[in-house]
Formats: C-alpha cells, sequence, structure tokens
C-alpha cells in the first residue's frame, strides 16, 4: 500500500465531522439508582476508613438514609408525571424512565428497607464472649472452624461489609427493570447478581451448608448470565442494534436506513428465535422457573435468612419487571411464537413448585418451593399481553414481596442450640408456646395460600382474572388448582403449629429488637391492607402499567 493511501486512511479516520457526541444524562430521572450506587461506595468507604467499632452503626445510617431518599426521589418523579405524561428513555437510550419502572424501584426500595432491618438485627444470636452478634460470619475470609474463625468470633468481629454488597445488589435491581437495551440489562443483571452470591456465602452458623449455597448459585448464575449474553449477541446479529426499540422495529418489519455492513443478517429469524429463548432462559433462572428452578431450595435453604428473604422478594421484583419489558416492549410482534412457550413454562412452574413443596420438610426449602409455584402464578399474568396483565404483575409484586420478608423474619425468631430451627418437628405445638409469633407466621401461611382478606388473594385475582381476559382460560383453571394444592401444605404447617403437643426439647422464640418487629409487623401490614382495601393499589398498578416505547 502507497503512503499517500495510508495517509488518507488517518485523514479520513480523524475527520473533525464524525465526533463522539457528549452523553446527555439525565441526573434527577436517575437519582435513585445513583443515590444507592453512591451510598454503596460510601460503604466500601466506611469499611475503610472507620474503626471497627462503630462500623456496624455508621453502615446502617448509611444505608437507611440512602434507601429513604431514593424511595423519596422515586416518589418525586412519580409525582412529577415521569410514570404517565412524561414518561421517556433517559441516559442516550438506555434506561426508560415509565410507569413500570417508577412502581418497580419503589417496590424494590421499599423491600430493601425492610430486608435491611433483618440484616441489621443482633438480638436473636446469645453474646458471643460479651458481644453482640448478627446472623453473618464472623470473619468471611477465615475456614470455617478454624482457629482464625474462633479469634475473630473472641473479638468481636462483625461482617459490616454486608451493608454495601446490599446496597450494590439493590442498585443493579433498581437498573434491571428498567433497562431498554440489552447491554444495560446485562451490566445490571451482573451488578445485582454478584454481590448475592457473596451474601448467601456468609452464614455465621451452618457456615458450610452456606458456602455450598454460594457455589451452587455462582456456577448456576454464571451459565445462565452466559446464556443470556450469547442471546443479546443472537439479537444484536438479527437487530444490528441492542436497543429495544430498534430490536422492535425489525421485528415488525417497520426499520429504515439500514446500515449495508448488516443487511445480510438483518431479519435472519433463526436468529431472533434463538436469541430470544437465550434471553428469556437467563431471565426465567432468575424468576425461579421450572425447569431453570434447581438452585432455588437449596440457595433458600443455605443462605442466612436474611438474605433469602431479601432475594425470594427484590430478585423476583426486579426479574419479572425486566422480561415484561422484554416480552411487551421487544417482541410484542413475536407474541404467537412466545406465548406457547410461556404457557408451557408456566404450567409446568405452578404445579411442580406446589406438588414437590409438600414433601418438604424444612421450613426454609418448603417456602422455596412455594416461591416457584408464586413464579408460576405471576407468569399467567405475564401471558396475558394486556395492560391489565402488567398492572396486576406489578401488585402482586408488591404484595408478593413484604409477605416474604415477614415470612422469613419469623423464622428467624425459631431457635435452638444450633441456631434457627428450621425443621418441620421442631414447630409442633409453637402456638401454644408463643401464640403470637405463630398467629403472625399463619397470616402470612395464608396469604401465600390466596385466602380472601390477604394481599395473596387480592394478587392472585387480579393476575387470574387478566390472564382470563387475555384469552388463558385454561392456565387459570390449572393455577386454581395448583393453589389448592399449595393451600393444603400451608395449612398442614399452620395445624402443626396450632393443634400439635409441643415437645419438652422443642426450640425457643428469641425476643427481637425493634429491628425484626418492624420488618414482620410491615409485613402484616401490608398483607392485610392489600387484601381488606386493595383498590387504591390496584388503581396505582392500572396508573403504572405502560411502557414507553
Amino acid at each position: 500500500m502507497s503512503a499517500t493511501a495510508v495517509h488518507s486512511l488517518w485523514t479520513t479516520a480523524a475527520d473533525p465531522i464524525s465526533k463522539i457526541p457528549t452523553p446527555k444524562i439525565e441526573y434527577g430521572q436517575l437519582s435513585p439508582t445513583l443515590i444507592v450506587i453512591g451510598a454503596a461506595l460510601a460503604g466500601v468507604l466506611v469499611e475503610a476508613f472507620v474503626p471497627r467499632k462503630s462500623r456496624y452503626y455508621a453502615q446502617v445510617f448509611v444505608s437507611v438514609v440512602a434507601l429513604c431518599a431514593a424511595f423519596a426521589a422515586v416518589v418525586a418523579l412519580a409525582a412529577d408525571g415521569y410514570g404517565t405524561t412524561k414518561a421517556h428513555i433517559a441516559a442516550m437510550g438506555a434506561i426508560a424512565v415509565d410507569g413500570p419502572s417508577l412502581f418497580l424501584q419503589g417496590t424494590i426500595l421499599l423491600a430493601g428497607l425492610v430486608a435491611l432491618f433483618t440484616f441489621a438485627e443482633r438480638r436473636l444470636d446469645p453474646e458471643a464472649h460479651g458481644n453482640r452478634v448478627d446472623s453473618f460470619a464472623a470473619q468471611a475470609a477465615s475456614v470455617p472452624g478454624s482457629d482464625s474463625e474462633k479469634a475473630a468470633v473472641k473479638a468481636g468481629f462483625a461482617t459490616t461489609e454486608v451493608f454495601p454488597l446490599l446496597l450494590f445488589a439493590i442498585g443493579g435491581m433498581l437498573v434491571f427493570p428498567s433497562a431498554n437495551d440489552l447491554l444495560t440489562l446485562f451490566v445490571a443483571l451482573e451488578v445485582f447478581s454478584l454481590p448475592l452470591y457473596l451474601l448467601c456465602a456468609l452464614a455465621r452458623r451452618k457456615r458450610l451448608m452456606s458456602q455450598e449455597a454460594a457455589v451452587k448459585y455462582f456456577l448456576l448464575g454464571a451459565f445462565a448470565s452466559a446464556f443470556t449474553l450469547f442471546g443479546i449477541a443472537l439479537l444484536y446479529g438479527y437487530a444490528g442494534s441492542v436497543s429495544y426499540a430498534r430490536i422492535a422495529q425489525v421485528v415488525d418489519g417497520t426499520v429504515a436506513n439500514v446500515d449495508p455492513a448488516l443487511a445480510n443478517t438483518m431479519g435472519n429469524d433463526a436468529l431472533l428465535l434463538i436469541g430470544t429463548a437465550l434471553v428469556v432462559m437467563g431471565l426465567l433462572f432468575k424468576v425461579g422457573a421450572v425447569p431453570f428452578h434447581m438452585w432455588t431450595p437449596d440457595v433458600y435453604q443455605g443462605a442466612p435468612t436474611p438474605v433469602t428473604g431479601f432475594m425470594a422478594a427484590a430478585t423476583k421484583v426486579a426479574a419479572f419487571g425486566a422480561l415484561l419489558r422484554l416480552l411487551y416492549v421487544v417482541l410484542p410482534g413475536m407474541r404467537w411464537d412466545w406465548r406457547p412457550v410461556m404457557w408451557g413454562v408456566a404450567v409446568i412452574t405452578m404445579l411442580g413448585g406446589a406438588i414437590v413443596a409438600i414433601t418438604q420438610t424444612d421450613i426454609k426449602r418448603l417456602l422455596a418451593y412455594s416461591s416457584i409455584a408464586h413464579a408460576g402464578f405471576i407468569l399467567a399474568g405475564v401471558i396475558a399481553t394486556s395492560k391489565d396483565g402488567v398492572s396486576s404483575v406489578l401488585f402482586y409484586l408488591a404484595g408478593y414481596s413484604f409477605v416474604t420478608i415477614g415470612a422469613f423474619a419469623v423464622v428467624t425468631l425459631v431457635r435452638d442450640a444450633g441456631g434457627e430451627a428450621t425443621h418441620l418437628s421442631k414447630w409442633a405445638g409453637l402456638g401454644r408456646r408463643s401464640p403470637l409469633v405463630a398467629a403472625v407466621f399463619a397470616v402470612f401461611l395464608l396469604a401465600f395460600a390466596g385466602i380472601p382478606l390477604t394481599s395473596g388473594f387480592a394478587g392472585k385475582f387480579a393476575v387470574f382474572k387478566a390472564a382470563a381476559d387475555g384469552g388463558a382460560a385454561p392456565l387459570v383453571v390449572i393455577g386454581v388448582i395448583s393453589s389448592a394444592i399449595a393451600a393444603f401444605f400451608y395449612i398442614r404447617v399452620i395445624v402443626l403449629m396450632f393443634f400439635s403437643e409441643p415437645r419438652p426439647e422443642g426450640p425457643t422464640v428469641a425476643v427481637p429488637s425493634p429491628l425484626t418487629m418492624t420488618a414482620i409487623g410491615v409485613g402484616v401490614a401490608v398483607t392485610v391492607v392489600l387484601g381488606v382495601a386493595p383498590q387504591y393499589f390496584l388503581n396505582l398498578a392500572s396508573q403504572a402499567g405502560v411502557f414507553v416505547r
């Protein structure tokens, strides 16, 4: 190649016309996420610079203030009309600020705040060497049972890093349902998954089981992320863009100005179908739908119970938000392709979760299979493909998340010499030993079962009604049968608590600090209010049920 040709290459490449545009970021509209991520970074600095004795209080303060401020920002944006009339795509096409994203962000922040109280609980375990202890390992890096671990316990160490990890996870979850292109979706997925893998491994008691849970979650999660990433690559090959709007245009055939380099592969349906299947598979893994549910029971059982409660509630909210946006904004033109598949997934998820739950003897595994069945019920609303479908899913997620955190908070209270007593046989006669705790747990179980006057009934009714209106009546029939099967094992636990003789060597119920009491109280209040007077919140979800394109 001659020197002049090389020279001309250099000059055209550096042509002043093709400058990189300055990014236009609407900081105000992204403020909820920015506040939480900023506080998480502040929490890392607290770990570095604040003396060990004061870290716990500093971290709790930073986390509570951040979550309250972020929730206030969400409310302010909604009041300003960003959920309805001013809904638009912010951050140069990366983030959607609309009704569903604000509603889900508000739900995640409130659920995160309530879960934070269970993280901060320090009165349940007996004091170790004169120090109050929480649910997390004294020193995460030390080998379980080693001398260094014993020394850390004796010195009164605490893993206060759980608070920044919680905030990073919440930050990722806030972006996940509002992501408006596939790369933002993937980055958000990793930002909230990695802290969860770590949090699962930090239990103070039963540390080996906790670490096993974390390894299982990490390996299966990495698989799911790889599938998602491969699907994103195929969808990029199909549409020549990772933007939701652009992919939707190519699917509908309304795309203009095609790049000649991409013209050969664009519109190749094989790329679209396989890419969509892989991305949806990654989201169904996060939701815990059958057949991508294998991690759920082991991880729920092995992780520290406060982490299980947070994960069970907030991950579902974020993942269903992302799934709704993908199916309703990107792939409405492929409805006939994805609906039959989702039908199948919903049916086996509802029936599989409900039937396998009957055989469980551990309360945390039972709640894990219950959460799988609930994923199936929520999928019925997703399949409705209507505005009512979106709003019913939003309402269900809001009610379900607080019931879940409350239920796991109650599980932390029932203890014997080895820590939490999660085996069902130990819960026999709990209603006679401490009627209040058993009654509260019964309320949560009735809500899970969908008994009238609880949030579970209002949520299931809304989801099933939307599905029936959307032409999925057979699915509703299967959903009702699954609910009846599920009601059996919830009511079995209630019968066990109230109508069995307490064992003399049975567990005790620890007296929690006001933090856990608040978490449980909020759960009961939300369960009752959404069950008795759901209309206001249904209207709120209905107003928030329109995606911006």
